[in-house]
């Protein structure tokens, strides 16, 4: 097993819809403004977080979190705020939780396995993307989980890289993959919260 480089991605984008939509290139700036890079880097691709979908952490509709049995009410929205050169972003409050979802969807081949890991500008603010795996046979727009381990808020940018995945192909197809096994989390197209 291997980690794949950026020609792989982008032949695997372009001939099999493995990210879409996706940059065949790092992505720094956009409409004369510079971003928190998105796109093929390297060894990896650099994820944006969709403007739809971000969600913090609250108890105050809530005692708790039971991932059995999820309350809705322990999620609120975080109002998205707009900078002087148009940015978009959320604060997220110190020593919080909070979800969000991918702009890119994904479609995993049989072969592959994705490790979604944080982006160093954002782990030198404090934020820390929980590494998630992207499992072979697995379809859909990723939910993400941040912390912000900080004493201040931290701005999280809508539209902009949130963190990077690496693919790893195995050199034979796994046994059962996440499609065939009916995953829980198959073909989510937002933000989807823990199921049982």
């Amino acid at each position: 097993m291997s980690v794949k480089p950026d020609r792989w991605i982008i032949r695997m984008c372009r001939e099999h819809n493995l990210i879409t939509p996706f940059e065949d290139h790092l992505v720094r700036e956009i409409d004369g403004r510079r971003i928190i890079s998105a796109g093929v880097s390297s060894y990896g691709y650099d994820l944006r977080l969709a403007p739809d979908g971000f969600r913090v952490f609250s108890p105050v509709a809530s005692a708790e979190i039971d991932p059995k049995k999820f309350d809705e009410r322990s999620l609120v929205e975080a109002p998205q705020r707009t900078t002087e050169d148009g940015s978009q972003y959320w604060l997220l409050p110190p020593h919080s939780y909070a979800l969000g979802v991918t702009v890119e969807t994904f479609q995993m081949p049989r072969n592959v396995i994705g490790l979604c890991l944080g982006k160093s500008s954002y782990a030198r603010s404090g934020l820390i993307v929980n590494t998630t795996p992207l499992e072979p046979g697995w379809r859909g727009r990723l939910v993400l989980e941040f912390s912000n381990s900080a004493d201040l808020p931290v701005r999280i940018y809508a539209n902009e890289g949130i963190a990077q995945v690496t693919f790893f192909e195995s050199d034979e197809d796994c046994e059962v993959s996440y499609a065939d096994r009916s995953g829980k989390y198959q073909d989510q197209t937002g933000l989807v919260t823990p199921r049982l």
